[in-house]
């Protein structure tokens, strides 16, 4: 009765993880990651270094990466894609990420995390409905500060860089393993129609006024970058 009782909680925090969000937790989950990538950046010495921000094709944002037991002790956390078009920053997209041992948290603690793909390569990974980070996109935990040259050598060899912030650390993360999906429940709630990522991501579908504070963070720090 009791290894019963415990399948089904497990079962119900995994139903309720997988729901899709109202728009004002979307709207949350957009104005949290604005947060996060002006906070790192508001850093120079500590953040994105302008050689990667320079040459990013899509920025992802994990608000509060969650560690539980639902998925048999694994974390799982909720974010949000921009890719970079021809006109500016797309329209944001919802995604997923589902790993059985990151190893960022220690209890209890929620982990931000960031992913920078660096050539077209990396946006290509991000329009897939899902792929494995180190199976199906090559990565690396990204460089913090001003170190340009490790900059330079990263993104020859990878498609992604990854990041992690907890206790108000950033640095580079090693996230091999880690499953990134497209949240197509969360995307088509916030665009209160279907869309496909790829229209998105590409700049096909005009971003929701709600969603412009978090384009406009990413946006100036890519301008910043290019100076």
């Amino acid at each position: 009765m009791k290894k019963l009782f415990t399948l089904l909680c497990v079962a119900g925090m995994a139903a309720s993880a997988f729901a899709a969000s109202d728009k004002a937790t979307l709207d949350h989950r957009l104005e949290a990651s604005r947060l996060i990538i002006n906070e790192i950046m508001a850093t120079p010495d500590q953040g994105i270094p302008n050689g990667i921000m320079k040459q990013a094709t899509c920025v992802a944002v994990v608000p509060g990466l969650k560690k539980g037991a639902f998925i048999f002790g694994g974390q799982y956390g909720q974010g949000v894609v921009t890719c970079r078009t021809g006109h500016g920053w797309s329209a944001p997209a919802f995604i997923r990420m589902a790993g059985g041992s990151f190893g960022l948290q220690i209890g209890g603690q929620e982990t931000d995390l960031v992913l920078v793909a660096v050539n077209e390569r990396g946006m290509q990974d991000l329009l897939k409905s899902q792929f494995k980070i180190g199976a199906d996109a090559s990565a690396a935990a990204g460089p913090v500060g001003r170190n340009t040259q490790a900059s330079t050598n990263l993104t020859l060899k990878s498609e992604l860089l990854t990041y992690s912030r907890a206790r108000g650390l950033f640095a580079g993360i090693d996230l091999d393993g880690t499953v990134v999906s497209q949240n197509a429940d969360d995307t088509n709630e916030y665009f209160s129609a279907p869309h496909s990522f790829e229209d998105i991501l590409q700049g096909n579908v005009l971003p929701p006024d709600s969603s412009k504070p978090f384009l406009r963070t990413v946006a100036k720090y890519f301008r910043e970058s290019q100076q």
